[in-house]
């Protein structure tokens, strides 16, 4: 489980390195033109936002199966992007006594996202289209939804193939999003 507390803890040094590595390949994926072209994706703050979610829980469903550091790197990872959430509500001019709220309601999004895209993972790729097409795509567009989730799929099988060396040092890749004519 993640603590949103344990962000005032530094992680150590060597560790900061690699979670500034994967934390930016999760930012390339997320905004690879392919999938607010392509897939549907709204290409908006929430769109963007909803799109790195997708991102991050894949990996932090992968990192719950390695048995040494994925739990410390899952925690990085996540304090790294409540600290990029905080940055660029600072950034857009948001006040710093709202900055809490939004950071809540950014934390009850994640959290939110993360139950309901493991409970579809598991019950497969039409209930993970729908909570997909719920979250991502506003409730329209159950076509691209399910290959948003067709894609989303093939990540975790990805990110399962890579050996757990491979991920603890950021040395895997995300698959390039899918084209209509490449799905079901």
């Amino acid at each position: 489980m993640l603590w949103p507390f344990n962000h005032f803890r530094k992680p150590r040094l060597a560790l900061a390195g690699t979670i500034e590595a994967i934390y930016g390949m999760i930012v390339t994926q997320a905004r690879e033109p392919k999938f607010y072209r392509d897939l549907g994706v709204p290409d908006t703050v929430n769109g963007r936002f909803d799109l790195l979610l997708l991102h991050l829980w894949l990996l932090l469903r992968r990192l719950r199966t390695v048995a040494q550091g994925g739990a410390e790197l899952s925690q990085g990872l996540f304090d790294r992007f409540c600290e990029d959430m905080d940055d660029n509500l600072r950034e857009m001019g948001v006040g710093d006594q709202t900055v809490p709220k939004r950071m809540r309601a950014f934390g009850e999004a994640f959290y939110g996202r993360v139950q309901a895209y493991d409970q579809a993972i598991a019950a497969g790729i039409e209930a993970l289209a729908q909570a997909i097409c719920k979250n991502i795509l506003n409730g329209a567009g159950l076509d691209q939804a399910r290959r948003l989730a067709a894609y989303a799929i093939a990540a975790d099988a990805d990110l399962g193939q890579a050996g757990d060396a491979a991920l603890l040092q950021g040395s895997f890749r995300f698959p390039a999003p899918l084209r209509e004519d490449e799905t079901s």
